[in-house]
C-alpha cells in the first residue's frame, strides 16, 4: 500500500450511495472504508444519499440504506444530505462554467456520438462510452441545445492551482492535457480527459444534473478533504479534478478500494443482480468487508461486540495507510 497521509482537525469524509436499492457487499466495503478512514484520522463521517438520478432511485431505498448503516454500527456525524435538494446550487455552479466559457450548450443525441465516431473509424468497446467528439463546440449550427457539457479538451487550469494542495496534500498536476493524480492506495494514476472522455455532461438532455457536476459541487459545500470509494469510480476522478478547478474549489484526497466482483467476475452491482446484504448477523458481515480491505480477521472469539470489531479495524487501518494515532 502506498503512504497516506497524517491526521488532522479538518478532515471531513464521506460515504455517497446511491438509492437504487439496498446495500449489497460490495458497497458496504465502501461504506465501512470511509468510515474507518474518517475515524482513523479522528475526522468527520458524513453520509451523502446521491438520488440525483431520479428515474433509477427505489422509493425508500435511502432510508433503508440508513438503517443498513445503523445495524452495522455507521452512523454519520451529521445528518444525511439529499442531492435531490440541492439542485440551486448545482444550477449555480453550472452558471458559474457557463460565464467562464467552460460549459456549452450540446443538441447531440447518443445516437449522433455513435454516428460521428463511427464515421472516423472508432467502435463502442462493451461498457464504455464514446468519447464525445466535439459536435457543438463552437456552435449549436441551427440546432436546440438539449444539454450541457463541460469543454475538457480547451480547458487551460489556472497554473498557480495545479500542484500540491499542501493543506490537503491531494497531489496532481496537469500538463500538455494529461492530467497526473495520487491515489492513496493505487498510486499514481494518469488520463487525458479529452481523449479518454471527451467534453462530458454537466446537465443532461432530460434536465436532471449529471453525476459529475453533482459530486464535485456537494464535496466542496460540505467541506470534504477526504474521499473514499470504490475502484470502479477511479476513472472518474480526472474529471472531478478538472471541475474542480474550473470552479475554483480544493481537491480531496482519494482512496479507492478494491471491489466485489459476482460469479461472473464483473463488479457486484444492483444492476449486475447483487443481493442485499444479510444483516441477521451483522458482525459476520462486517468481517466479510473487512477482509475485501486486507484487515486482520476476527480470531479472539469473545469478539461479539461491533464496537470491539471496529475499534480492532481503526488501528489496522492507521498501520495500513500510516496514519498517526
Amino acid at each position: 500500500m502506498t503512504a497516506g497521509v497524517a491526521a488532522g482537525p479538518r478532515y471531513t469524509g464521506r460515504f455517497a450511495p446511491s438509492p437504487t436499492g439496498p446495500l449489497h457487499a460490495g458497497s458496504l466495503v465502501a461504506a465501512l472504508a470511509s468510515w474507518l478512514d474518517a475515524r482513523a484520522h479522528q475526522g468527520r463521517w458524513l453520509v451523502r444519499i446521491e438520488d440525483v438520478d431520479t428515474p433509477r432511485c427505489v422509493d425508500g431505498a435511502g432510508e433503508f440504506i440508513l438503517r443498513q448503516l445503523a445495524t452495522c454500527g455507521l452512523v454519520p456525524d451529521a445528518p444525511p444530505v439529499w442531492q435531490s435538494t440541492r439542485g440551486a446550487l448545482y444550477q449555480r455552479a453550472l452558471d458559474q462554467l457557463i460565464a467562464q466559457h467552460h460549459a456549452y450548450p450540446c443538441a447531440c443525441s447518443r445516437k449522433d456520438i455513435e454516428e460521428a465516431q463511427a464515421a472516423l473509424g472508432h467502435a463502442r468497446e462493451r461498457h464504455a462510452a464514446l468519447p464525445y467528439p466535439g459536435t457543438c463546440r463552437h456552435g449549436l449550427h441551427g440546432r436546440t441545445g438539449r444539454s450541457w457539457r463541460f469543454n475538457a479538451t480547451e480547458f487551460q487550469p489556472d497554473q498557480a492551482l495545479a500542484h500540491t494542495d499542501q493543506a490537503q496534500v491531494a497531489t496532481y498536476s496537469i500538463a500538455s492535457g494529461i492530467l497526473d493524480w495520487q491515489d492513496r492506495r493505487l498510486g499514481t494514476q494518469r488520463q487525458d480527459v479529452a481523449h479518454a472522455v471527451g467534453d462530458f455532461v454537466l446537465r443532461r438532455a432530460d434536465g436532471l444534473w449529471a453525476y459529475q457536476l453533482a459530486v464535485v459541487v456537494d464535496d466542496a459545500d460540505q467541506g470534504m478533504t477526504h474521499v473514499v470509494r470504490g475502484e470502479d469510480l477511479a476513472d472518474n476522478t480526472p474529471r472531478q479534478i478538472l471541475l474542480q478547478q474550473a470552479l475554483g474549489v480544493p481537491t480531496p484526497c482519494y482512496l479507492h478500494t478494491p471491489l466485489v466482483c459476482g460469479e461472473n467476475g464483473e463488479k457486484l452491482s444492483k444492476q449486475n443482480g447483487a443481493r442485499a446484504l444479510e444483516l441477521a448477523v451483522p458482525l459476520q458481515a462486517l468481517a466479510g468487508a473487512a477482509q475485501v480491505l486486507g484487515l486482520p480477521p476476527l480470531t479472539d472469539p469473545n469478539t461479539r461486540c461491533i464496537s470491539d470489531a471496529l475499534t480492532l479495524w481503526v488501528a489496522a487501518w492507521r498501520r495500513n495507510y500510516n496514519v498517526a494515532p
